[in-house]
């Protein structure tokens, strides 16, 4: 097949059995987990296994494309990286590893702004490319270097975040002590040793930092003091007049990330938004949260033809892509897949997972005998 991957990991639960035995608890459960008893993310991925599709077998039928456009940009598949906090602490580097392998299968990557590579080396490693998630910062000084940051870098959408109003109760990163860099128990520092790899290339890349943060950040901080810095300069809290001066700042495409209502849809219309991404923050903030596919469902059905309406939260294969994209999606992000695939294997981790996920998604349109990715949704069981 076109896409290329290692053969031994055809599918993402491999990748994360085999991500699981290379990085150590600590860092693998805040990736892999929900918060309290993980409801939503469960629920995120059982759900959307139940859209059902059906092939048209007697069409007059060509080749299947799997390019795709959204926000006026064409895209060599339905599927982008989602942004992800504390990359380089689960796996080192792979930031980085993500946006170079982004780039060369011209899909687009999301960096966040919580995450350990700033915005100018992600430029730099898609040709201006990359998308930015802006975390809101609380003072307005701080906000705006950040936005003209993110243009001088040449980004051409700003995704901002409304999902995080307060942070997830997440038991799992409580008992590990999760902090960046790790919290030094006994504990943490036995299940590094057992992760040689993993201790390798955190001592070949170095120490991850909050990159994106460092012109703000006082030298000289703790853990603790570093902890508290955080929650006076960043906000998760949004309302139209946090919103106004972004949208009259922001020049490029403007995106609103962690939407779940019909309610914040109409306010994201009116408030000048391109485009909006349904989720749920991978089951990591509500635990009693809908399903991403149930939520993207009504939204698509009345708001798709207004605004451009994304999706990530559940996402692990190529058929879940094609469910959602039949469901009304216009283009879909996954974040731990990505993550998996760079924990267990390393810098070749980004380019095998993304041709792995495009083999997938092609042999669903060539099994439905669907031409074209905006097509899909006629193949949808209702």
């Amino acid at each position: 097949m076109a896409n290329s991957f290692d053969t031994a990991y055809p599918s993402v639960d491999d990748l994360r059995t085999k991500a699981k035995s290379r990085v150590p608890a600590f860092a693998f459960e805040y990736l892999d987990g929900g918060c309290n008893e993980d409801v939503s993310i469960k629920r995120n991925t059982s759900e959307i296994r139940d859209v059902q599709l059906q092939p048209r077998y007697l069409n007059n039928y060509g080749q299947s494309s799997t390019k795709t456009k959204v926000l006026g940009m064409e895209f060599d598949a339905p599927f982008g990286i989602a942004p992800v906090g504390l990359q380089g602490l689960m796996w080192p580097n792979s930031p980085a590893i993500l946006a170079q392998a982004a780039y060369k299968h011209n899909i687009p990557f999301i960096l966040s702004t919580v995450t350990t590579m700033d915005i100018e080396k992600a430029s730099e490693l898609t040709e201006g490319n990359a998308w930015f998630q802006l975390y809101n910062p609380v003072e307005d000084a701080v906000r705006n270097d950040i936005i003209d940051r993110a243009e001088a870098a040449g980004c051409p959408v700003l995704v901002l975040l409304c999902d995080v109003p307060t942070f997830g109760f997440r038991p799992r990163d409580f008992k590990n002590g999760l902090a960046l860099p790790p919290k030094m128990s006994v504990r943490n520092i036995m299940q590094i040793l057992g992760k040689p790899t993993w201790a390798f290339n955190t001592l070949k890349y170095g120490q991850p930092t909050f990159e994106n943060l460092k012109p703000y950040t006082p030298e000289g901080l703790n853990l603790k003091q570093l902890g508290a810095f955080m929650d006076r300069t960043f906000s998760g809290k949004l309302n139209e007049e946090k919103i106004k001066p972004i949208r009259d700042r922001w020049k490029g495409k403007l995106v609103l990330k962690g939407v779940q209502s019909l309610q914040d849809t109409q306010d994201a219309i009116r408030m000048g938004f391109d485009g909006i991404i349904v989720s749920n923050h991978g089951g990591r903030q509500l635990d009693a949260a809908q399903s991403t596919i149930n939520s993207l469902k009504e939204i698509a059905a009345n708001y798709g033809d207004q605004i451009e309406v994304m999706m990530d939260s559940g996402l692990r294969s190529g058929p879940d892509i094609a469910r959602a994209m039949a469901c009304g999606a216009k283009f879909t992000f996954m974040g731990r897949s990505f993550m998996y695939g760079c924990g267990a294997l390393g810098n070749k981790g980004g380019d095998h997972t993304i041709g792995m996920l495009k083999t997938q998604f092609k042999q669903v349109m060539d099994q439905l005998v669907c031409e074209r990715v905006e097509d899909l949704p006629k193949h949808l069981i209702t």
